[in-house]
């Protein structure tokens, strides 16, 4: 059975529509008319048990709407979700048991209180035996590196430290999945880098299903295995990493740089950048054979720099997310 089965997922709000030309005081006088925002349509995936997988797509796609219904906070308008075998908008409190979930801007742990309190108190909710706790406490704590500021008030962390606790609380009652919603925002390099390292980890060392969605491409590139896109509410490329990589195979960077001026431009292909001495091209390798380009190139004067890589996983992304909604024009 796979840890995660959506078929047809959608979510639809509910929103108040104000008539044209009136202030919000005279509207209020007027029956109110209401239309619907459509936030997930059609939405179907699976992920197996174990698999790291990115769920990506622009502000407004549907992801963090879609973590909610696969969390329990929100219930589908239509189709269907299954976690572990259970639905979770009517199983909830047993699903909880079996997942853990991370949001990056809103907190599990008590503000006020330290960790440790937060860890006993979360003990508590999911009646883990008291045994079983310090066993578990101690071996996060050690494995996330966190026991000098498990008490110290949550409010005096620094954003990197709760993350690193907040993380550490999500898997306390050893959870079979793990959700987490953009974990490494406002974190600095440093930081982001550990949070993966670990992240990674977790998914290797104790099997965890980890679904995450991200706008860093760092945390899919070292962390993921598999993406799924998702853009105006439904899922347009479900791929491997090594699938979605290879999209940047027929894109080439070339940049060349030479010791005095010459004439930049080869037909059809000119520089998307360029100074008197140096320029930047960006080759569609199924249109134009990079080897004839290159030697041109090298023949045209004296070289002092010539690169070429393939396209970033950023680039590409980007271009999904700027495909037109299906039946717009192009």
């Amino acid at each position: 059975m796979p840890a995660i089965s959506v078929v047809n997922l959608g979510k639809s709000f509910r929103t108040k529509v104000r008539p044209e030309g009136l202030s919000s005081s005279l509207s209020s006088l007027f029956r109110p008319s209401y239309r619907d925002i459509e936030a997930v349509r059609g939405v179907s995936f699976e992920v197996e048990e174990g698999e790291v997988v990115a769920f990506l797509g622009p502000n407004g796609a549907g992801k963090s709407t879609t973590i909610k219904m696969l969390t329990g906070i929100l219930r589908p308008s239509s189709g269907k979700a299954l976690v572990l075998g259970l639905d979770p908008s009517r199983r909830r409190a047993e699903l909880a048991r079996s997942i853990g979930a991370v949001f990056g801007q809103r907190s599990q742990l008590w503000f006020h209180l330290p960790p440790s309190d937060s860890f006993r108190l979360l003990g508590a909710v999911y009646e883990i035996e008291p045994k079983d706790l310090a066993r578990r406490r101690a071996e996060l704590v050690e494995r996330f590196g966190i026991g000098d500021y498990m008490d110290v008030p949550v409010r005096k962390l620094s954003l990197g430290e709760r993350i690193r606790c907040e993380i550490a609380a999500s898997l306390l009652h050893d959870p079979r999945v793990l959700f987490l919603d953009e974990p490494t925002i406002g974190l600095d390099l440093v930081v982001k880098r550990e949070v993966r390292a670990l992240l990674a980890e977790i998914a290797k060392r104790d099997g965890t299903t980890v679904f995450i969605t991200s706008h860093d491409v760092g945390d899919i590139e070292r962390i993921c295995k598999r993406a799924i896109i998702i853009h105006h509410g439904s899922v347009v490329v479900d791929e491997s990493m090594k699938e979605l990589r290879h999209r940047s195979l027929s894109r080439k960077y070339i940049g060349v740089k030479y010791a005095s001026p010459v004439d930049l431009d080869f037909g059809a292909i000119r520089p998307v950048k360029r100074t008197e001495t140096a320029a930047s091209y960006v080759v569609d390798t199924n249109e134009h054979r990079l080897e004839g380009l290159l030697r041109a190139l090298v023949g045209r004067g004296e070289l002092e720099d010539l690169t070429v890589e393939d396209e970033a996983l950023e680039d590409i992304i980007a271009r999904i997310y700027k495909a037109p909604k299906a039946g717009e024009a192009q």
